[in-house]
């Protein structure tokens, strides 16, 4: 009786521990959050934009050997953000750590980010009106200041809108189609976006070259150049957004329930339209009608 006490009791006793196993890994596994793993490209980043930062003060002070640190930093930073997005897109596409918790997760952050780029236009836009509506004597107490030609509204400005608004219908039509799962259109629409984006970044760098201005020319083409040149940066920076969603819908990485990379690059790209807008009544027409 002993022997089979102690035997019943060996048995509850490995029953227990496995019982315990499981049920840690069931918590461990089987929850919908995605804990990443160790990545040393947070550290890297932070190095290559110290590194990016000191080179460009250095360039700035014209100290030798400033533009090279400079350069690095930038290719440090051009390094990282391949290989981190590059870890993220295999995490969400080939290890499905991307679960609809996480997603949901992704999106917040992208309305912050969003929000976060509301404010940074906000400040150049506050720069604009606050010396517009109240100009100084130092420029004429006018504005647009005295000796400054404005660029034409209902020339490239004009069709920059038209395109830009064009460029927002074909990325609506394009994730309408990827929802009822229609990758040729999808792919269609998407090209076109890119197209309108491309021609759109030409028109821009050629208002550049011909301008009566430049961003030296009083406080006028200081806000003009800061508030259009950030634009266009931000255009650039949607194109290649999409030009890598394009890339990932050919390669079948998105679905049509879980294609938030995609989601999130439209997303930006209203956010560049809506801004466009904004710059061409408030820089382009009002200052035109101010003239």
């Amino acid at each position: 009786m002993i022997l089979i006490n102690k035997t019943k009791q060996k048995h509850n006793n490995i029953d227990l521990s496995s019982k315990s196993n499981n049920n840690y890994n069931y918590l461990s596994t089987k929850h919908t959050w995605h804990l990443v793993d160790p990545s040393p490209w947070p550290l890297v980043a932070a190095l290559g934009a110290f590194t990016m930062t000191s080179g460009g003060v250095l360039y700035m002070h014209n100290y030798q050997g400033g533009g090279s640190i400079l350069l690095t930093g930038v290719l440090i930073l051009l390094y990282v953000m391949f290989t981190w997005w590059r870890d993220i897109v295999r995490e969400a596409t080939f290890e499905e750590q991307h679960t609809f918790s996480v997603q949901r997760g992704m999106r917040l952050g992208m309305i912050l980010f969003i929000v976060s780029e509301v404010m940074f236009f906000f400040a150049f836009f506050w720069a604009f009106f606050h010396s517009s509506l109240s100009p100084v004597f130092n420029i004429g107490s006018t504005w647009p200041p005295e000796a400054i030609t404005v660029i034409p509204t209902f020339g490239i400005p004009l069709t920059n809108t038209f395109i830009l608004l064009s460029s927002g219908a074909t990325v609506t039509w394009s994730h309408h189609s990827i929802i009822i799962r229609s990758k040729k259109q999808t792919l269609i629409s998407l090209i076109f976006t890119i197209i309108l984006a491309i021609i759109f970044t030409f028109f821009q760098v050629l208002e550049y070259t011909e301008s009566p201005f430049s961003i030296s020319d009083s406080v006028f083409g200081s806000c003009f150049f800061m508030t259009t040149g950030f634009h266009g940066f931000h255009v650039f920076i949607g194109t290649l957004f999409l030009i890598v969603s394009f890339i990932r819908i050919v390669l079948n990485h998105l679905t049509s329930t879980h294609h938030f990379g995609f989601e999130a690059a439209i997303w930006y790209w209203h956010f560049v339209d809506v801004v466009w807008l904004f710059l061409f009544l408030a820089v382009y027409w009002w200052g035109g009608i101010s003239y």
